[in-house]
């Protein structure tokens, strides 16, 4: 189980949750975007001004510090304590669930809003300063939906915060503080990081008070949350309810991450907790404090990881790239030529080992941006020069675009065997709810003893391409399975979700 290392014990959950069966601790829903105006968020010119050192640590074999006292002393007046009250109110008919919306039930419980109300809650979470004049960095879900945020400093002052801008996508917010000369954080660079350093975390644990446990990175570049952005930092340095927003640091007492969650299945700390790097958490920061909101770059395409399957299916001598499933018309990547089928292994001069490596890239491009990339396409290396755009508002998946006429099975003696395939017709496309410029075969049934089916394919998905060749039929699905030189088919598929590659094994029912 993964939670956010919040400590919310104190923090009751509210009535409308209780009533519709929402889980308390599901606190990175939102943010609290309507606060950015609060300070200058808006103000272009309004920055915040940090201190960077981006020199790599030195790694020779020396022994192990005796004390880690004088890394603390510099770190620890610079993490404070956050403590968020969201006020007692009366939940409003638009906030109530759609079926308690229904006509037909406020007729039998009308009024019932008026019933419900959200008693007062309290949490507690941690936060960086990370600059002289206010500025501090924490955790979305530490602030999400609070009323009032109390800062509490090492030297007993406690102030009143103002949220200046949240990013859900990445569970980040900044708060401000009105003081000056405050002690701030200095930030490594987080690319600079390795598998066995050395770290320390600090934050407030269960509301104890201040507190620093060490350890060390265990993995780089993970991503666990479901989160939009994530490339967390793993590490054994004990994180626990009440760390959200502290700081991870490393032997010279530089921030190096902002510690958010915990992998967990009694609730607290178990040896693997994550931060977000110092770097993402520093781009997020600067735009939410010059804009009120961060801007990323987009493609629009659907990407998925180079299996080792995959690999072989496209005659790949590795695995690594990040494989374009489909490409959204009209889009940048569309512009810029990217095809289905296409695999990125550079951007802007960065290696990409997957798809989530091309999405945090291509993120952190300003839109408007052309850059260039190199791509293997049939096998063969190509450079391109990449359109950045801007991440649309209603940010549709790339997928291209789901009939049931004619049913036609796959016969044995050729490959996707155990599949049963249609045509595309009206009624398919309603009740599927294709995309009418899709063309394809319909699958209908899929054995559940079949490879197909191990290998995900599922009914109401769309055959797009076998083996690399276009399918506009059934009778072009049956076809291109009736002779093949190999047992292992590489289908592209559709399905509500997106486009996606697979690789259909049969090699041991061949066999056998």
């Amino acid at each position: 189980v993964f939670s956010h290392a919040m400590n919310n014990e104190s923090r009751s959950s509210s009535l409308l949750r209780r009533v519709t069966g929402f889980a308390a601790a599901a606190l990175a829903a939102g943010g609290l975007v309507w606060a950015a105006a609060a300070f200058a968020a808006n103000d272009a010119s309004a920055k915040v001004a940090v201190k960077v050192d981006e020199k790599p640590l030195e790694r020779s074999a020396v022994v192990e510090p005796s004390s880690y006292s004088p890394v603390v002393k510099r770190v620890a007046p610079a993490v404070v304590k956050v403590q968020v009250t969201e006020r007692a109110r009366t939940v409003t008919a638009d906030e109530l669930p759609p079926f308690m919306q229904d006509p037909r039930f406020r007729q039998f419980f009308g009024g019932l809003e008026r019933q419900l109300r959200q008693p007062p809650s309290e949490g507690l979470g941690s936060g960086v300063v990370v600059s002289e004049d206010g500025y501090i960095l924490t955790n979305n879900h530490v602030v999400n939906g609070a009323d009032v945020i109390t800062v509490s400093f090492n030297d007993g002052r406690e102030l009143k915060a103002k949220v200046v801008g949240t990013d859900p996508q990445t569970d980040l917010a900044v708060i401000k503080v009105t003081a000056k000369d405050l002690p701030a954080v200095t930030f490594a660079d987080s690319d600079t990081l390795e598998v066995g350093d050395r770290v320390l975390a600090v934050g407030n644990p269960f509301g104890i008070g201040q507190t620093v446990t060490s350890g060390m990175v265990g993995a780089l570049g993970r991503a666990s949350l479901g989160l939009d952005y994530e490339d967390f930092i793993q590490t054994d340095a004990a994180i626990n309810p009440g760390n959200s927003g502290g700081a991870l640091v490393d032997l010279k007492g530089r921030l190096i991450g902002i510690n958010t969650a915990i992998l967990s299945r009694s609730g607290g700390f178990q040896g693997i907790g994550f931060a977000i790097p110092s770097n993402l958490a520093r781009n997020v920061m600067e735009q939410l404090v010059a804009n009120g909101e961060v801007v990323r770059g987009y493609l629009g395409v659907s990407v998925q990881d180079v299996t080792a399957d995959l690999a072989a299916g496209f005659d790949l001598k590795d695995k690594g790239g990040a494989l374009i499933a489909d490409v959204l018309a009209g889009s940048q990547a569309d512009k810029s030529g990217l095809e289905p089928g296409d695999i990125v292994t550079e951007i802007n001069g960065r290696p990409i080992n997957d798809s989530r490596r091309l999405k945090l890239t291509v993120a952190g491009i300003a839109p408007g941006s052309t850059v260039p990339a190199t791509i293997l396409r049939d096998g063969e290396t190509e450079k391109i020069e990449l359109r950045v755009g801007n991440q649309p508002s209603d940010r549709r998946v790339a997928g291209a675009n789901r009939n049931r006429s004619s049913r036609s099975a796959i016969e044995d003696e050729g490959t996707l065997n155990g599949v049963a395939v249609a045509d595309l017709d009206p009624r398919a496309r309603r009740e599927f709810d294709i995309p009418s410029r899709l063309r394809g075969a319909l699958i209908t049934e899929v054995a559940p003893d079949s490879a197909a089916a191990r290998a995900g394919l599922q009914p109401g998905e769309v055959i797009t391409e076998i083996n690399r060749e276009p399918v506009a039929s059934a009778e072009d699905a049956i076809k291109l399975t009736e002779e093949t030189s190999s047992k292992k088919t590489l289908v592209r598929v559709w399905n509500p979700r997106g486009i996606r590659y697979v690789v259909v094994d049969e090699t041991e029912a061949a066999s056998n």
